[in-house]
């Protein structure tokens, strides 16, 4: 009879190989002293001073070492970040570009996306279930931390209650790099189903530019006037770029 899968055969060491006990490992699996080392002070000085007190390059050797427990992780991790720019980057980089970096495998890939779900998380919890109106930066960081690095356009709609606390945020639409269709009808008959009486848009524009085109100024005012039509307020629509977002509000376009 064949035995199944038992918890213990996957389950994770209780350390990191480079920190189990020397004695019970193979000489030839031993990590050199000198990575030990640098991967002790590298530790220290994040438990001391942060993420502040790291590069980007150090803390993303940070990440590395879990994935990659018996090797030098510094010239993988430099050549990431000349790859996708920054630690940001990285974390966000679609799996399938991740994938073609050399050297790469799938253990690398996990922990960089759990690293970006964890952000992700993290930064929604800080305006779920929150007055949005006075939270104004926290939402700015969570839009830029889920949406900033995509590599396709994605439109969102944060739906506020009447005391425009967010009761829910949804993904209504994925493009392409320079498009993602939109259906005003739709977005509104959302709000009626959540009971929303208010509305925030955002979508990202993968160039870097959140200058908005044509066509995002268009269909802002269709939306705006479907929910005007029910009775919902539209607070605002951000475009999201690559380091800032525009406000259509601030430039005076709703």
């Amino acid at each position: 009879m064949t035995r199944g899968p038992h918890f213990s055969d996957s389950q994770a060491a209780l350390f990191d190989h480079d920190e189990a006990p020397q004695a019970v490992l193979p000489r030839s699996d031993r990590l050199p002293s000198y990575i030990k080392d640098h991967r002790a002070r590298l530790r220290e000085r994040f438990l001391i001073g942060g993420a502040d007190a790291l590069p980007d390059y150090e803390l993303l050797e940070l990440v590395l070492f879990r994935a990659i427990p018996r090797r030098d992780v510094k010239p993988l991790a430099r050549e990431l970040l000349e790859t996708f720019g920054d630690f940001n980057g990285v974390v966000s980089a679609p799996i399938a570009r991740l994938q073609q970096v050399k050297g790469l495998g799938d253990a690398v890939v996990t922990e960089l996306k759990i690293v970006e779900a964890a952000a992700h998380r993290l930064a929604r919890s800080r305006v779920i279930r929150k007055h949005l109106l006075s939270s104004w930066d926290a939402l700015l960081d969570y839009c830029q931390t889920a949406m900033a690095h995509g590599d396709i356009e994605q439109f969102r709609v944060l739906y506020l209650d009447r005391k425009n606390v967010l009761i829910a945020d949804e993904a209504q639409a994925r493009g392409t790099v320079d498009h993602v269709p939109v259906y005003p009808r739709e977005v509104v008959k959302r709000a009626l189903e959540l009971n929303a009486t208010a509305m925030i848009l955002v979508h990202n524009h993968p160039s870097g530019d959140p200058t908005p085109s044509h066509a995002d100024i268009e269909m802002t005012e269709q939306i705006r006037l479907a929910a005007d039509a029910l009775g919902i307020t539209l607070h605002d629509h951000l475009v999201i770029g690559k380091s800032r977002e525009l406000s259509f509000r601030a430039e005076g376009l709703l």
